[in-house]
C-alpha cells in the first residue's frame, strides 16, 4: 500500500465502510468446519469513550463505528492493570498482574504463562499466527516464535525513514497487516494481532504527538472543550502522593497552557483518525481477498488515558478514565438480530484472549483466570460478573501502587503505601468521581464490605499465583 493522501482519508474510510459489498469470493483461511479468522485491534492508551459510536462530539471514526454498528460495543470494559506492559501480559496470557508478576523493570515473562498465552494456544490448534506493531512484553528467548508464525515488530519514534521516504508507522503497520493476509494459506485459519503504536505520545519530544499526513487536516477547526475536571480545585484536593505522580509532571509536557492543550489534544484525535483508517484499508483487502465473511474482528485498547483530567495526563491510577477502554467484537457470521448492541455487562482485558480461544473452538487452559466473552455475544441474557478487582503493582516512585473493587454501583481504592487515604464514589449518583465519601459515617458499612472483598481478591490471585511455580 502506498501512503494515503490527506484526500484518500475519506476514501479509505468509505472502502472500509463497504468491503463487504465487493463480495465475499472464496473463503481464503476459512480452516475446518469454517473456524472464524480472528483479527485483534489493540490500540495504545485509548479510554472508552475516544470513538465516535461511543458518542464522541468530535473525533472521527467511521471504520470502528462500522463494526460497532455491524458487532457489539461492550460500553463497560476495563482493564485489570493501566499500564501498557502490565496490562500486555494480562491481555496475552488471561490472567492479573498478581498472578503473572510482569511489568516493567521486571523479569521476562515465564514461559510457563506464555505457553497458556491464547496465541500458543490457537497456534497449537491449527491457526497460522501473525503480530505486528508493539509487542510490549519481555519474553523468554525464542518465545515469540512459538506464539507467531510472522511477526513485524517496531518501536517509536511514530515517523520513521524507510527506503528513503518518510512513513508514519500506523500505515507501515497497516501494510505489513496486509503481507500477513496475502500470505494466508488456503484453507488454514488464521489470527492476526495488530497492535498500533498510536496514539501512544513520544515521550521524549516536545511534540508528543505525530500522525499520518492523510488526516493532517482533521480537527484543524475545531475548539476542542477542556473538560470539567480539568478545573485546578480537583487536583488541589488530591492528597500529596496522588499530587505528586508522573501523571501530573506529564501533564505539565502536554495541557498546562490552553494553546498547548489544543494542540495536543488535536494531535491525540488526529492519531486515532489515523488508526480508524488503516482499519479501513485492512478491511477493504479482507474483502478482496474473500476472508470478510468468517473473520471476527476484535478492537480495544490496553489502558484509558486522562486528558487533563484531575490535572492529569496518561494513565495508571484506579479511576474509570484510566481503566476503562473500548471494546468492540464483530463478528460477521452473527444473525442480523445480534447485531449493533450496546452491552453493559463488565468485561476486562483478561477475557480477550479466553474468547478468542472460544470463538476458534480450542481449549481454554485451566489456568486462565479471564472469561469468554462469547455467550454475551448476542441477546439472550447470560448470567455474568457483578464486580471486577483493579491493581497497579510497579514500584515507582512516581507512580503509587494502587488496588480497586468496582461493582455496577461502587468504586473502592486503596493504596497500600499510604493506608490513610482511602477513596469511596458512588457510581450510580456520582459517575465521574468527584466526591470520595470514604469519610462519610453513612457509608461505613459498605466500605468495611468492599474492603474486605478487595483483600480477598488479593489473597485469591497470590494463590494463583503459586500454581504457575
Amino acid at each position: 500500500m502506498a501512503p494515503l493522501t490527506r484526500r484518500e482519508f475519506l476514501g479509505a474510510s468509505a472502502a472500509g465502510l463497504g468491503a463487504l459489498a465487493l463480495g465475499p469470493g472464496a473463503l481464503r483461511g476459512a480452516g475446518s468446519a469454517a473456524r472464524p479468522n480472528i483479527l485483534f485491534i489493540l490500540t495504545d492508551d485509548q479510554r472508552f469513550d475516544l470513538l465516535g459510536c461511543a458518542g464522541h462530539p468530535i473525533l472521527k471514526t467511521p471504520n470502528v463505528d462500522a463494526l460497532a454498528r455491524e458487532g457489539i460495543r461492550f460500553d463497560r470494559a476495563f482493564v485489570t492493570t493501566p499500564i501498557c506492559a502490565a496490562s500486555r501480559a494480562s491481555i496475552f496470557t488471561g490472567t492479573f498482574e498478581r498472578t503473572h508478576t510482569y511489568t516493567f523493570t521486571k523479569p521476562p515473562l515465564a514461559r510457563s504463562f506464555t505457553d497458556i498465552s491464547y496465541p500458543a494456544v490457537l497456534r497449537k490448534a491449527g491457526y497460522r499466527t501473525g503480530f505486528v506493531g508493539k509487542f510490549g512484553v519481555a519474553v523468554e528467548k525464542d518465545v515469540q516464535k512459538k506464539m507467531f508464525d510472522f511477526t513485524m515488530l517496531d518501536n517509536l519514534p511514530h515517523v520513521q525513514t524507510i527506503k528513503g521516504v518518510e512513513r508514519h508507522m500506523t500505515e507501515v503497520e497497516g501494510e505489513a497487516v496486509v503481507e500477513f493476509l496475502r500470505g494466508i494459506p488456503q484453507g488454514q485459519p488464521f489470527c492476526c494481532v495488530w497492535c498500533p503504536w498510536a496514539p501512544h505520545a513520544e515521550d521524549d519530544n516536545p511534540k508528543q504527538y505525530f500522525w499520518p499526513p492523510a488526516v493532517d487536516g482533521l480537527y484543524r477547526d475545531v475548539d476542542v472543550p477542556v473538560p470539567e475536571m480539568a478545573a485546578p480545585a480537583y487536583y488541589d484536593a488530591q492528597p500529596a502522593f496522588l499530587k505528586n505522580t508522573m501523571s501530573r509532571t506529564r501533564w505539565g509536557w502536554r495541557f498546562d497552557t490552553p494553546e498547548k492543550y489544543q494542540t495536543m489534544v488535536k494531535g491525540y484525535f488526529r492519531m486515532i483518525s489515523g488508526i480508524d483508517m488503516v482499519v479501513g484499508r485492512i478491511r477493504a483487502e479482507l474483502a478482496r481477498l474473500g476472508l470478510a465473511d468468517n473473520t471476527v474482528i476484535i478492537y480495544a485498547s490496553d489502558n484509558g488515558y486522562f486528558l487533563g483530567e484531575r490535572g492529569y495526563a496518561d494513565k495508571w491510577l484506579m479511576y474509570d478514565l484510566s481503566i476503562r477502554v473500548p471494546l468492540v467484537v464483530y463478528d460477521p457470521r452473527a444473525p442480523r438480530e445480534a447485531r449493533g448492541l450496546v452491552k453493559h455487562d463488565m468485561a476486562l482485558n483478561v477475557d480477550l484472549g479466553p474468547t478468542m480461544m472460544d470463538l476458534a473452538g480450542a481449549p481454554i487452559p485451566s489456568l486462565v483466570q479471564g472469561r469468554s466473552l462469547k455467550p454475551l455475544l448476542g441477546r439472550a441474557a447470560f448470567a455474568w460478573r457483578t464486580e471486577i478487582f483493579c491493581e497497579e503493582l510497579w514500584d515507582h516512585p512516581e507512580i503509587p501502587r494502587s488496588e480497586c473493587i468496582r461493582t455496577d454501583r461502587w468504586k473502592y481504592i486503596q493504596y497500600p503505601a499510604h493506608p490513610e487515604h482511602i477513596e469511596l464514589f458512588d457510581l450510580r449518583d456520582d459517575p465521574d468521581e468527584k466526591r470520595n465519601l470514604a469519610k462519610d459515617p453513612r457509608f461505613a458499612k459498605e466500605l468495611a464490605e468492599l474492603r474486605a472483598r478487595c483483600n480477598a481478591r488479593i489473597l485469591a490471585l497470590l494463590a494463583d499465583q503459586a500454581k504457575f511455580e
